[in-house]
């Protein structure tokens, strides 16, 4: 269900998640939709000779949860992403459990604008994805 949080009820330090288990699904969807098909991504023997010795999932492809918190639970429906940094600490394996976290920030009243914390972690707790999104909630 995609919520719609009204601006003005929206306070520093609001968090929301959502969790997804990558699948190999995932991963060749992402591929085909994008048209990254980076070996390291999509061919098991290519990434056996990686430092990651298997195959990833695409770095965008976690952040592509940030912005599904974003569109849907906080701060939900009509909200606009205006800009996104990140880092990439850990890579994403298929059959990880990764949770998307986004954490207010800083409310700009005068725009409507929210600088938001965004995290992706990984089941055992480590943080694969790390960055600050800024948004316009209209």
């Amino acid at each position: 269900m995609i919520q719609d949080v009204q601006f003005a009820d929206i306070q520093v330090g609001d968090k929301a998640s959502m969790t997804k288990t990558v699948t190999e699904f995932d991963v060749y969807s992402f591929a085909g939709i994008t048209g990254d098909f980076n070996p390291v991504h999509v061919n098991a023997e290519f990434a056996k000779t990686t430092m990651f010795q298997e195959r990833i999932a695409h770095g965008m492809l976690s952040a592509g949860f940030i912005s599904a918190v974003l569109g849907t639970t906080l701060p939900g429906a009509n909200t606009i992403y205006l800009g996104q940094e990140l880092a990439f600490k850990a890579p994403v394996k298929i059959g990880d459990t990764v949770t998307a976290t986004v954490e207010v920030l800083e409310k700009i009243e005068a725009k409507n604008h929210l600088l938001l914390k965004t995290t992706v972690t990984n089941q055992a707790g480590k943080v694969v994805t790390d960055g600050k999104a800024t948004v316009m909630k209209k």
